[in-house]
């Protein structure tokens, strides 16, 4: 009889939490529909490095994005109608944003400025906007979440083509969030919040999906939501609901597992350091960014 081993347990680090004077306990829109009302003075997500070493992240209840200093300074960078989650860099002056009240929106760092970069699909709103990567040929992956679920399967998966066609590959998902690609481009890993899972979907040459497969089953109040890959193909899973951050084999067995020291809403992560190896994951509820040392660097993602 085969038994897995147990993965082995570690906590994360409090790296830097948002400071007093940028909370804003208050009810809001996000509030009302994402935690039935109660005031919830920020929500983060989307952590993403520039090549200085600053840390991004969204606050999405509040329409912000922040900029983190290696010192560990706030600057707001951005505030403004909408409800911004994932982000990109498109370049080194514009990040690409997944806001899940507008679309797709850009934001040039130096200035603050939003702009609409894919609002609509054929004048059609987006069910809501949730997290982006790019592969090497400058193609864009993002999921449309909205308020799907098991009780409403219609998700979907796209991607942008660098020549600005749309493609929708799946439109079936109970909540697709997270995305990660496979180190040599041709599988995507798709983060299933509500049916608690991870989805592996081959890319195929002509560039339809095939054979969509449940990677990896998870438990709890809530499931996956970021994803990232480190550079041996491990899959790592930010895992709301538990505070846990999974760190997956090419079989989906566990081989470590972090756990928060505070709040359990780890939702999304970036890797960062000098040497790579330096994981940095959003605690929504409380508001921190937390930390810890990996096994292996993390994938460098790509720019458009």
């Amino acid at each position: 009889m085969f038994y897995m081993q147990a993965p082995e347990v570690a906590q994360l680090e409090v790296w830097s939490p948002m400071p007093a004077h940028f909370r804003r306990l208050e009810r809001s829109d996000w509030a009302d529909a994402n935690r039935g009302g109660a005031p919830v003075d920020s929500f983060l997500e989307g952590p993403v490095f520039d090549r200085s070493g600053n840390l991004y992240v969204t606050d999405i209840p509040w329409g912000r994005v922040f900029r983190i200093s290696p010192d560990r300074e706030w600057a707001l960078v951005t505030e403004y109608d909408g409800e911004p989650n994932g982000m990109r860099f498109l370049d080194d002056g514009r990040l690409l944003i997944t806001d899940y009240k507008n679309g797709l929106m850009a934001l040039d760092v130096a200035s603050g400025e939003i702009t609409p970069y894919l609002a609509r699909r054929n004048s059609e709103r987006f069910k809501g906007v949730n997290d982006l990567i790019f592969d090497a040929r400058g193609n864009l992956y993002f999921t449309d979440q909205g308020q799907s679920g098991l009780h409403d399967p219609t998700g979907r998966l796209y991607r942008l083509r660098h020549d600005g066609q749309l493609d929708c590959l799946l439109d079936n998902v109970p909540s697709p969030n997270g995305v990660a690609l496979s180190p040599d481009g041709k599988v995507l890993y798709l983060a299933v919040t509500r049916g608690n899972c991870v989805w592996r979907v081959p890319l195929m040459a002509d560039g339809s999906v095939s054979k969509v497969s449940q990677f990896f089953t998870s438990y709890g109040p809530s499931g996956p939501d970021g994803l990232a890959v480190d550079r041996e193909g491990n899959l790592l899973v930010c895992n709301p609901g538990l505070g846990y951050v999974w760190l997956l084999n090419h079989r989906a067995e566990p081989v470590m597992v972090w756990r928060s020291p505070q709040g359990m809403s780890t939702t999304n992560l970036a890797f960062g350091g000098e040497d790579g190896r330096t994981m940095f994951c959003t605690e929504s509820v409380s508001g921190t960014v937390l930390t810890a040392r990996v096994p292996h660097p993390g994938l460098a993602y790509h720019r458009r």
